[in-house]
């Protein structure tokens, strides 16, 4: 048998485990809450893309690092209609210098979001497809910001080999009041 104060100690522990669960499950509730309008919240994209507009030469002037852009300097994509209604990419860059090797890799890309255009699917090997979504377009199609749902990547893309500060800016402002994205992540694309 237990004596009074050893039954106190065991109510005491008892309401010690009550008190942490209690914490505990607050927390997630408030952690859950702050997730849920923070940057896992749906990452919404332009409301209308003109795919024939879209085509051509994209300067990259900065990006989320990334494994398959590294050491990559220069980079550009050219994207081009194909008679099947799906675009052509092509990516390349220089490897560590301009003065190094250049790099390109061939893929395809397709709208699955057939409403705005804005929802891609790009693949540069035949087992794996990649999310590639239009998140901010100027209405001059001289600069565009592509993005991931769950917000890995990131790349800011411009007809020309550099873009006014104003407007750098104005799309880095938006990426962080708008998309929630952690604009300190990006890297700026070296140029000649």
């Amino acid at each position: 048998m237990l004596s009074k104060a050893d039954d106190l100690v065991v109510k005491e522990r008892h309401i010690f485990r009550l008190f942490i669960r209690i914490i505990a499950s607050a927390c997630l509730i408030v952690v859950g809450c702050y997730i849920g309008n923070g940057p896992s919240s749906p990452l919404e994209t332009v409301s209308h893309v003109d795919i024939e507009r879209y085509m051509g030469v994209w300067h990259e002037i900065a990006r989320y690092p990334n494994s398959f852009q590294k050491g990559c300097i220069g980079s550009r994509a050219t994207y081009s209609l194909m008679e099947d209604g799906r675009v052509s990419v092509l990516n390349e860059c220089y490897e560590g210098s301009f003065s190094g090797k250049p790099r390109s890799a061939r893929g395809k890309a397709w709208v699955v979001d057939k409403n705005t255009n804005a929802k891609l699917k790009v693949s540069f090997f035949w087992f794996f497809a990649g999310d590639y979504w239009i998140i901010d377009l100027a209405d001059d199609y001289s600069y565009v910001v592509v993005g991931h749902p769950k917000r890995k990547y990131l790349w800011i893309l411009s007809r020309a080999k550099t873009i006014e500060n104003e407007t750098y800016e104005g799309i880095l402002r938006r990426l962080v009041e708008i998309h929630h994205y952690d604009t300190s992540k990006l890297i700026k694309t070296l140029r000649r």
